[in-house]
Formats: C-alpha cells, sequence, structure tokens
C-alpha cells in the first residue's frame, strides 16, 4: 500500500495483508488524547488501504483535562478571595476611622467603657494599616536581611496580639459591671491599659528574640511551622478561651439578677450591655477558631467554602465592631444628635 494521509493520520508505506498500527492523535478537535493508544488501519491483499480507520481505541485525556480546568478555577477563586479581602480591610479601615472620630469628638459620652471601646478601635486600625504596608513590603522587599521588612512585620503582629487582648479586655470590663456593680470605677484604666498595650510588648519581644536567634527570617510567627506558630496559637486559644469563661459567667449571674430585680434600672441596663457583648463575642470566637480548623482536603468545595468564609469574617472583622460599638450605640446617637441640634439653633438664631 502506498503512503497516504487520512486527513488525521500519515500512514506510511505498507506491506499487503498487514494491519497497520500507529499513535493516536496528541490533538484533535480541540480534545487532547493519548498518543500510548494506537489507531489501525488494515492494508489490504491487494494493496489497497481499507476505507475507514479504527480510531476506537484511542482515548481522550479527559483527566488532565479537568485538573486543568480545576487549576485554572482554584486560581481564580484565589484571586476573588484576595480582593475580597482588600475590600474588607479597606472598607473596615474607613468604618473604623470614623468610629475613632466620632468617640475622641463626642467629650460627652468619654467613660471607661467608651474609652474601652475606643482602644479596640484604634488597635484594629493600626492592625489593619500595618497589613496594608505590610502587603507592599514584603512583596516588593522580600529579602531575609531586611531591616525594613523586620520591622514592619514586627508591628504587625504587636498590633494583632494587642487586638486580642482589648477584646479580652472587653470581657474583662463587662463581666466586672454585671457582677460587681460598682466594681468598675475601683479599676483604673491604666490596669486596662497596661493589659492591653504592655502586656503584648513583652510578648512579642520575646518572638521577635526566638526568631532572630532560632529561625533569623522575616516571616510573621502566623505561619504554618509548629517550631514558632504555638507562641501565637496559644495567645489567641488562652484569650478565646478566657473570653468563653468570662461570657458563661456573664449569664449566670444575669440570670440571677433578673430572677432577684426583674423590673430594675440595673438589670435592664446589664441587659442592653450584654446584648452588645452577645453579638460581638461569638463572631470572634468564631474567628478565633478558624485558626485551627481547616478542611483536611485543601481541593474540595469545603476549602473554598472556608476560604472565603474565613476571608469574609476575618477582612470585614472592623465593620462589625464599628456598627456594634459605634453606629449603633445610643449614647453615640444621642450625643450626635445633641450637637447636631445645638448646631441647628446656633444657625437658627446666631452664634453667640
Amino acid at each position: 500500500c502506498n503512503a497516504t494521509f487520512d486527513n488525521i493520520t500519515c500512514w506510511p508505506p505498507s506491506p499487503a495483508g498487514v494491519l497497520v498500527h500507529m499513535p493516536c492523535p496528541a490533538e484533535l478537535r480541540g480534545h487532547r488524547y493519548d498518543t500510548t493508544d494506537n489507531v489501525t488501519k488494515l492494508c489490504r491483499s491487494n494493496g489497497t488501504w481499507a476505507r475507514i480507520a479504527d480510531y476506537g481505541s484511542c482515548h481522550e485525556i479527559v483527566a488532565i483535562k479537568n485538573e486543568t480546568e480545576n487549576a485554572l478555577s482554584r486560581r481564580w477563586h484565589f484571586k476573588a478571595a484576595l480582593l475580597l479581602n482588600d475590600i474588607g480591610h479597606s472598607v473596615s479601615l474607613v468604618c473604623l476611622s470614623i468610629a475613632l472620630i466620632l468617640f475622641l469628638y463626642l467629650k460627652s459620652i468619654r467613660c471607661t467603657r467608651n474609652n474601652i471601646h475606643l482602644n479596640l478601635i484604634l488597635t484594629f486600625i493600626l492592625k489593619n494599616t500595618t497589613w496594608f504596608i505590610m502587603k507592599s513590603v514584603v512583596t516588593e522587599r522580600h529579602t531575609s536581611n531586611d531591616w525594613v521588612c523586620r520591622t514592619v512585620v514586627t508591628l504587625f503582629n504587636y498590633f494583632k496580639v494587642t487586638n486580642f487582648f482589648w477584646m479580652f479586655v472587653e470581657g474583662l470590663y463587662l463581666y466586672i459591671m454585671i457582677a460587681h456593680a460598682y466594681g468598675t470605677e475601683k479599676v483604673k484604666f491604666w490596669i486596662y491599659i497596661l493589659i492591653g498595650w504592655c502586656i503584648p510588648i513583652v510578648l512579642v519581644l520575646i518572638w521577635a528574640v526566638v526568631k532572630l536567634l532560632l529561625q533569623n527570617d522575616h516571616t510573621e510567627f502566623t505561619e504554618k511551622n509548629p517550631k514558632y506558630s504555638f507562641f501565637y496559637r496559644g495567645i489567641v486559644l488562652t484569650l478565646f478561651q478566657a473570653n468563653c469563661f468570662i461570657l458563661g459567667n456573664i449569664v449566670v449571674i444575669l440570670v440571677q439578677k433578673l430572677k432577684a430585680h426583674p423590673a430594675g434600672e440595673t438589670g435592664h441596663y446589664s441587659l442592653k450591655a450584654f446584648k452588645a457583648a452577645v453579638v460581638l463575642l461569638p463572631l470572634l470566637g468564631i474567628i478565633y477558631i478558624l485558626f485551627f480548623i481547616h478542611p483536611e482536603d485543601s481541593k474540595g468545595t469545603s476549602y473554598l467554602v472556608f476560604i472565603y468564609f474565613n476571608t469574609f469574617l476575618q477582612s470585614f472583622q472592623g465593620l462589625f465592631v464599628s456598627v456594634i460599638y459605634c453606629f449603633t450605640n445610643s449614647e453615640v446617637q444621642n450625643a450626635i444628635k445633641r450637637q447636631f441640634e445645638k448646631w441647628q439653633d446656633s444657625h437658627q438664631f446666631g452664634a453667640p
């Protein structure tokens, strides 16, 4: 049989009466095939080719095609999660800044409780700001001996730890307020400052020294390295357990008080404060838990759901805090209303 081409495979000259084998085409009409399989065509005894070749043994490479599509899909989802992360941090930073300005401007609402809210909001602002700076520095100045990178990452970790400690202070103050009606005034505000700002300095300095001496790189202690992540995870888990313990005690004490004085003003005021904590603390607790729980299958749908859920909660956390502790705070709303009425009066009758 003479050489021939059937628009798919080029068949070489072959002896008569032989079944000729040729590799399957690598690609046909946009589909990939396994070239280790063979296509056959009979060279008849009279020296002519059979009219049709047998391509039935050629198998499409479906697995590779699906893996490629899955890889592209996962890459798209990760890019979408990164975009969501940037949007969440940006929205949170704007809302937190507005909340901070309100707490600083409205002097009539100054008290220990709102000062604690102010410090918690400030830690969120500092953490989000350094997050954006660190994102830029680690990308553009990714060198192990870069002191700028080391400094920014250390500051980010410090503000992250202070954020956790001020969450703990929020729970501690709420417990003192409900368990001991007049006990909040006995605890000086500098003690809360010590817990929220000073203790983290000691912890982060210990981490920085350990990292410098033993690992000597710029990466943060939230990395999945069992030698160094235990420090960060230990802080998070300890504070989470402390807040859960505090919240549990608050529930018991509040129920007892409401049973004894169902119509009392103290009970009503405590209930309002408790409602705010019930909304916030479980949310913060969920975020804590996500540091320890990860889906085992990193390629399944559950992992993508986890990525989006975790990214949403962590990036928009500042927005939730702003709404709960500032924008829906009746004291803040009333103070703004009074300022607006005062402004209206001054423009209506002329400023004195």
